[in-house]
C-alpha cells in the first residue's frame, strides 16, 4: 500500500537585517518602516501561508564594544508588530518569538491571548531561551541561566502560562440581558501556581481565546530542546534542511512525542530555508553566487573571521591569505552576543583546516567566509525548487518550510508567483484556506481534544 501524500506546510519570515538579508541591494525596503511588514504579511497571504514569524533580538550584538552594524540594525517589538498586522491580514497566522528568561508568564500570556482575540485565532507563541550574560544586562535579573536551568525555568513558563490559558474554560460569559447576568461562573480565570521559578496567584483577566491557547513553536536543537518540544510544542523549527540530516532530526523528534502521550501528527518540523529563484537552473546558480557575495563584503568576511581568531583583524585585507598568527583563545571574546561563537569550540582546530582549505583552493579570506557561510537551501528554476521541496517533504525529512528570502520586503514575491502555484498543481498545497485559525492551517487539535481546531 502506498504512503499518502503528505500536504506541505509553508511560512514566511520576516528576517530582518541580517546575515541572510541583503540590505544594500537597491531593491531592499526599510526593516522597520511598517509598510515593509505589510508588503511581506500580504505576499504570504496570497500565496496561502500557514504563517509569518517575527525573530527576536533583545540586545544588538557588539563587536569590539561597538554595534555591529554590518548585520543587525534594530527589531522593533514583536507584540507591536503582529498586533499592527492583524488589521491587514485576514487568514495569515502571527507567529512571535518571545523570551521565557526575561519576561513573567502572566505578562505574555495575557498578551498572546489578546493576540488571539485580535487575530480571531492566529495567534502562536515560538519560546525560546536567552543563552548569554551580554544579553541578560538589559534586564533587571541580569546574568543569564545554565542550559539546563533555561529549559526548567522555560517549561515551568509555558506550563503556568498553559494554566493562565485554561483558567478560562470558554463558556462563562453569559452576557443575558433578560436576567442581568453577564458572567455564569464567579470564578472564572482564577489561577494558582507555586513552583521552583514562580510562585502566582490571582484572576487571569482575558477570556478564553479563539484557540484556546496560541500555537506553540520551540527551536531548540539540543537533547533539551528536542524533548522540550516533544513534551509542549505545536512545532519545532530544524536547522536541518538537507535529506539525511532532515530525516534524522525528524525521526529522532517525533520518535520521542510517544513518551509523552502524543502522535507524530501532533508536532510538525519545519526548517527554515532561504532560496534563490531563476528562470533556469544555470540563472538560479549564478544569481546564487552574487547573493553570498552581497552577504559577506569584506567588512563582513573580517568580522566573521574574528569570530574563530578572537582578535582584531581590521589590519588584514579580505581579498587576501588568512592570518598566520592563531586564534586567541580565553574567556572574553571580541564578539559579544554572537551565536556563531558557540559553533567553534576549538578556535585552533578550525583556524588549521581553514587555512588548509584556502590553501588547497587558492581562496582569500573573504573567499573562505563565502564558502563556509550558510548557501540557499534551494537553488533553481521554480519547476526545480517546488519538485524538490516536495520530495524533502514527502520523504519525511521536514512537515514543510519557513522561507527566509534575502530581499525585504519583496523577497516573497516570485516564489509566491511562481513556484506556489506548481506545488498546487502537485496536490501538496491549499489553493485557499479550509478554517479560521492557524491551527486549522496546521491540522492541528485544539487544546480541549475536540479534533480539528475549533473556529473562532
Amino acid at each position: 500500500m502506498s504512503k499518502p501524500q503528505k500536504q506541505i506546510h509553508l511560512a514566511a519570515h520576516f528576517p530582518g537585517v541580517n546575515n541572510t538579508t541583503v540590505w544594500s541591494d537597491p531593491r531592499a525596503g526599510s526593516h522597520i518602516d511598517f509598510g515593509s511588514f505589510t508588503h511581506f504579511a500580504r505576499t504570504a497571504e496570497r500565496a496561502k501561508f500557514d504563517f509569518l514569524f517575527l525573530a527576536e533580538g533583545l540586545r544588538l550584538r557588539e563587536h569590539a564594544g561597538e554595534i555591529y552594524d554590518l548585520d543587525v540594525v534594530g527589531r522593533p517589538d514583536t507584540f507591536t508588530v503582529l498586533a499592527a498586522l492583524a488589521a491587514v491580514t485576514e487568514h495569515l497566522g502571527l507567529t512571535g518569538t518571545i523570551n521565557s528568561t526575561f519576561n513573567e508568564p502572566y505578562e505574555v500570556a495575557r498578551q498572546f491571548a489578546s493576540l488571539d482575540h485580535l487575530t480571531e485565532g492566529r495567534a502562536a507563541w515560538n519560546v525560546v531561551t536567552s543563552w548569554d550574560a551580554f544579553t541578560g544586562e538589559n534586564f533587571r535579573r541580569g546574568g543569564f541561566l545554565p542550559q539546563e536551568e533555561r529549559y526548567t525555568r522555560a517549561a515551568e513558563f509555558l506550563a503556568t502560562a498553559h494554566e493562565l490559558f485554561d483558567s478560562w474554560r470558554g463558556d462563562e460569559i453569559l452576557a443575558d440581558p433578560a436576567t442581568g447576568t453577564f458572567l455564569g461562573d464567579a470564578k472564572a480565570g482564577a489561577f494558582v501556581h507555586s513552583g521552583r521559578h514562580f510562585d502566582i496567584q490571582g484572576r487571569f483577566n482575558v477570556p478564553r481565546s479563539p484557540q484556546g491557547r496560541p500555537v506553540i513553536f520551540q527551536a531548540g536543537d539540543s537533547d533539551e530542546g528536542r524533548e522540550f518540544a516533544a513534551s509542549d510544542a505545536d512545532a519545532i523549527f530544524s536547522r536541518y534542511a538537507t535529506l539525511e540530516e532532515g530525516q534524522a532530526f525528524y525521526a529522532d523528534v517525533k520518535r520521542r512525542l510517544a513518551r509523552y502521550g502524543r502522535r507524530p501528527e501532533q508536532l510538525k518540523i519545519l526548517p527554515a530555508a532561504t532560496f534563490a529563484l531563476g528562470d533556469t537552473d544555470a540563472e538560479a546558480e549564478e544569481l546564487a553566487r552574487e547573493v553570498r557575495r552581497q552577504q559577506v563584503s569584506g567588512a563582513t568576511a573580517l568580522r566573521h573571521l574574528e569570530f574563530v581568531w578572537n582578535r582584531d583583524l581590521s589590519a588584514y585585507d579580505p581579498d587576501g591569505p588568512l592570518p598566520d598568527i592563531d586564534p586567541l583563545v580565553g574567556d572574553g571574546h571580541i564578539a559579544e552576543g554572537r551565536a556563531q561563537v558557540r559553533m567553534y569550540r576549538d578556535p585552533l582546530a578550525t583556524a588549521r583546516e581553514w587555512r588548509e582549505r584556502a590553501a588547497a583552493h587558492g581562496w582569500s579570506i573573504r573567499d573562505l567566509v563565502i564558502d563556509t557561510g550558510n548557501r540557499q537551501n534551494f537553488v533553481g528554476s521554480p519547476e526545480t525548487i517546488a519538485r524538490s521541496i516536495d520530495a524533502l517533504v514527502q520523504a519525511d525529512a521536514a512537515d514543510g518550510f519557513i522561507l527566509v528570502p534575502h530581499l525585504t520586503p519583496g523577497g516573497l514575491d516570485a516564489f509566491a508567483d511562481r513556484v506556489v502555484p506548481l506545488l498546487q498543481e502537485r496536490g501538496v498545497f491549499r489553493t485557499e484556506y479550509e478554517g479560521p485559525t492557524l491551527r486549522h492551517h496546521l491540522g492541528l487539535e485544539h487544546p480541549d481534544g475536540s479534533g480539528a481546531a475549533r473556529a473562532a
